[in-house]
């Protein structure tokens, strides 16, 4: 683009990385406001850059003509009422996970998307790195073939203190625990890859720490394809790590265990066919270097209101991963199996949080 796309963020917690990210693209973005009611903090964020404003009222903000994407990065129970003002105040949307509270609110936010003809974009930047790149490469020259079986370890450490944030662990605030507000990512991934889930069931436990939502869960997926899946999940482990092995007819991928950067770990993919092992590295040496984490997410949305779109994440994408956490939340409390895809008929299409 001749000028840079103009941000403003809202909210100075994750809002810090956010605005690494932009700054690692600045041909493409420039953030100009740091909305946050806490002032001392904002301006800690922006380590005194004289080019980006300090705001504590978020209206004004949506009134400045000036700026074309507001970037939420508010606590969950915010995110819906913040982004359909955005969007009524003509700007482009991002929103951290999970992008709103309900299937509902997914529906109506991709209505007003729809009118607006802007675009919103839900916070998946585990996405974007070389690691998964490959992945997604070998997919595409079709060396994959049927898929089998996935697991996925969310294996974190969350001790007391993480919880002295007062919304955090309520369901009135985060609005869920580890399978919301930590997997969330790495479920997004299984899909990337293997497509949608057909149907799935759960337990959800809380034993790690003495608060509202779950810190524990296990969840088997079937997926549409007919490939099968698991997801361990835990906030009890005594360090980070996530980790993931696919395992196809063609080859089986495995990641590192990087906890927040999955994609830009090191991946390693062994042929079942070990005549096929130079023919899978060639593809996989072959992918160049791209951009990671949130800079490769905010590098793809960029393409897309440029009208290159294509591997920016959708408000779809978004409602995809959210039909997963009530599913999820469902079956946990009440038995058996969800079939996928929900609709307005699913109990707990307006939240899934306890009445």
């Amino acid at each position: 683009m001749a000028n840079p796309i103009r941000v403003a963020i809202i909210g100075a917690g994750i809002g810090a990385s956010h605005l690494k990210g932009y700054r690692a693209l600045p041909d493409r973005f420039t953030v100009s406001v740091l909305c946050d009611l806490d002032q001392e903090r904002a301006a800690k964020v922006t380590d005194g850059d004289p080019s980006i404003r300090i705001e504590p009222d978020l209206d004004r903000v949506l009134a400045d003509p000036d700026i074309d994407i507001i970037d939420i990065c508010l606590p969950p129970h915010l995110h819906f009422k913040v982004s359909m003002a955005a969007l009524a105040a003509g700007k482009h949307v991002v929103c951290e996970k999970p992008f709103v509270s309900s299937l509902h609110e997914a529906d109506l936010l991709a209505e007003a998307v729809q009118k607006s003809g802007r675009i919103l974009s839900p916070v998946f930047q585990y996405r974007f790195g070389r690691g998964f790149a490959q992945l997604r490469a070998l997919i595409d020259k079709g060396l994959a073939g049927k898929a089998y079986t996935s697991s996925i370890e969310t294996h974190w450490c969350r001790r007391a203190e993480y919880y002295d944030i007062p919304w955090r662990g309520t369901w009135k605030g985060e609005q869920g625990g580890a399978v919301l507000s930590h997997a969330i990512h790495n479920h997004d991934l299984l899909c990337y890859v293997m497509g949608n889930v057909r149907r799935l069931t759960a337990f959800t436990a809380t034993r790690v720490n003495p608060i509202e939502t779950e810190d524990c869960a296990s969840i088997v997926f079937e997926m549409e394809s007919g490939a099968l899946a698991t997801s361990s999940i835990t906030l009890g482990a005594a360090d980070d790590t996530s980790h993931f092995r696919f395992c196809f007819e063609g080859f089986t991928a495995e990641s590192g265990k990087a906890p927040y950067t999955p994609a830009e770990d090191t991946w390693h993919f062994l042929a079942r066919d070990p005549a096929r092992q130079a023919e899978i590295d060639a593809v996989v040496n072959a992918v160049p270097e791209v951009h990671s984490g949130f800079a490769g997410f905010f590098d793809a949305l960029a393409d897309a209101i440029e009208g290159q779109g294509g591997n920016e994440v959708t408000v779809a994408d978004g409602r995809r991963s959210l039909e997963m956490v009530t599913a999820i939340y469902h079956t946990a409390r009440t038995g058996g199996t969800a079939e996928l895809p929900l609709n307005h008929e699913h109990p707990l299409y307006k939240g899934w949080t306890p009445k």
